[in-house]
């Protein structure tokens, strides 16, 4: 019997997910964290993940102790401490800053469909990973990424393309990701076997 389902999430222990949607086929890794995100069909997150104010595609593949949408300090204040908007849990007679939580929570990270960010690496608020993206190990992305496009580095730097051009945008089209399950399944001996462009002949058109 497959592990995965479309009706539960397999979720490891001591997990922590809080005003979040996790679609058909999700697995959520040990000790992660999720927070005001939506995680799409067949994604997947290791170990000690740290995802906030996120929207992440399908198929997207996030390694153990990432950091995606890590949130930010009000530096342009005096103080960017806890106090200036986490109030209440230091005065009885304070409120916490609302406002200052709905903008933190506004700042959003988009991550598209079968992206790969690796182990350590931290994808800052209010950017785009595009579809087929790959973040390599350890790297700070602070610049929206390209579809199809491999970045590394601090900061991080397009490394090179996956594939060409006129192949990425002709898997942007196909857009296989939307397929449904039945689909997939039919076409798995392809997407193990083929490469891209005879996989693109026999199924873009």
């Amino acid at each position: 019997m497959a592990r995965l389902s479309a009706e539960t999430p397999v979720l490891h222990p001591e997990y922590s997910i809080t005003a979040s949607h996790l679609g058909a086929y999700v697995e959520i890794g040990q000790g992660t964290r999720i927070l005001n995100s939506e995680i799409g069909d067949y994604s997947y997150c290791d170990r000690y993940a740290d995802i906030a104010n996120a929207s992440v595609g399908k198929f997207a593949n996030i390694a153990s102790f990432t950091r995606i949408g890590p949130t930010d300090h009000p530096m342009e204040r005096a103080s960017l401490h806890h106090f200036l908007y986490r109030s209440a849990d230091y005065w009885d007679d304070a409120a916490d800053d609302t406002a200052f939580f709905v903008r933190r929570a506004a700042r959003r990270v988009r991550i598209g469909h079968d992206t790969w960010v690796g182990h350590g690496a931290i994808v800052r608020p209010e950017l785009t990973l595009g579809d087929g993206a790959v973040v390599a190990a350890g790297a700070v992305v602070t610049r929206d990424v390209a579809p199809y496009t491999i970045v590394a580095g601090v900061p991080a730097r397009p490394l090179r393309d996956r594939f060409p051009p006129t192949i990425a945008e002709r898997l942007v089209a196909l857009a296989w990701w939307d397929w449904d399950h039945a689909a997939l399944r039919a076409a798995l001996e392809d997407f193990r076997t083929l490469p891209v462009e005879a996989f693109l002949e026999k199924h873009d058109g």
